[in-house]
């Protein structure tokens, strides 16, 4: 079963964001994590000390679906305009249907980060697709495994 939802992206508010969607929406978080508590980001010294306390991911559930979102580091080159503060995230069955999926959205599209295996136990890839659109697309077998 395909799975598909947002992804929000803020400069520093991200925090604020979700718990204000969580005072709306109410429930609890079902994943928040910060830059610094992250294998990648650890004794970096690339990223401000001050952007370690950002959040990297951050989790509601909305009813059926999760509301994500992350902190986009200008200290780390990102940048935010409108039209790239929202991805829609795309969960899948198998590898074999995230690579199909990925690939059918990189047709005329280009990789952000390549399909691969992820410290959190995914395997994952971002896409931007030939309109602008901004995909994640990824495979958990921990939840694949529950449905």
């Amino acid at each position: 079963m395909i799975k598909l939802n947002p992804y929000l992206n803020f400069l520093g508010k991200t925090e604020e964001a979700f718990n204000f969607y969580k005072s709306v929406f109410g429930g609890e978080f079902a994943m928040i994590q910060k830059f610094k508590d992250t294998p990648q980001f650890e004794g970096k010294e690339k990223i401000p000390e001050a952007d370690m306390e950002k959040i990297m991911h951050i989790a509601l559930p909305i009813g059926g679906e999760v509301l994500m979102g992350t902190d986009a580091l200008e200290s780390a080159g990102h940048t935010l305009t409108f039209g790239n503060n929202i991805s829609l995230t795309i969960s899948v069955d198998s590898k074999e249907e995230a690579d199909r999926i990925f690939n059918g959205l990189l047709e005329q599209g280009k990789v952000a980060m390549p399909m691969s295996d992820t410290f959190w136990g995914a395997y994952f890839g971002m896409v931007d697709d030939n309109f602008g659109v901004k995909w994640m697309v990824s495979f958990d077998a921990k939840y694949a495994d529950k449905k």
